[in-house]
């Protein structure tokens, strides 16, 4: 399961309502309820009870919370690399041009190569 939807899963589950926890998240309360809803649908049980005024979930949404929060401080540190002694940053730097092999320099006044002069 995305490690996103499950976010949006625990920033739900434990805001008052889903406004709320959209606004949190700086997404919009429909891409909150649709990823809501494909967790749901992944599991096949729903998870918050709908008929409610405020956000409450359900007894397996209970148990479902726990574990989601577990795989998401799993995905974290999976993501941060797990190592201490590691500076952070992506690595690499700023990309160079390449401006291939045998490319001969341009010459003031001379034509460029490949380019016909425009006639008259």
């Amino acid at each position: 399961m995305d490690i996103t939807l499950l976010g949006h899963f625990v920033a739900a589950a434990e805001a008052p309502d889903f406004a709320r926890a959209a606004q949190a998240l700086g997404v919009t309360r429909n891409t909150l309820s649709a990823s809501v809803k494909q967790v749901e649908a992944e599991l096949g049980y729903a998870l918050f009870d709908r008929s409610a005024e405020s956000t409450t979930l359900t007894e397996i949404g209970v148990a479902f919370l726990d574990d989601a929060r577990r795989e998401l401080a799993a995905g974290r540190s999976a993501q941060s690399g797990g190592n201490s002694g590691n500076s952070g940053g992506s690595g690499g730097g700023k990309a160079k041009a390449n401006k291939g092999k045998g490319r001969a320099p341009a010459v003031k006044g001379q034509p460029k190569l490949g380019k016909k002069r425009q006639s008259r």
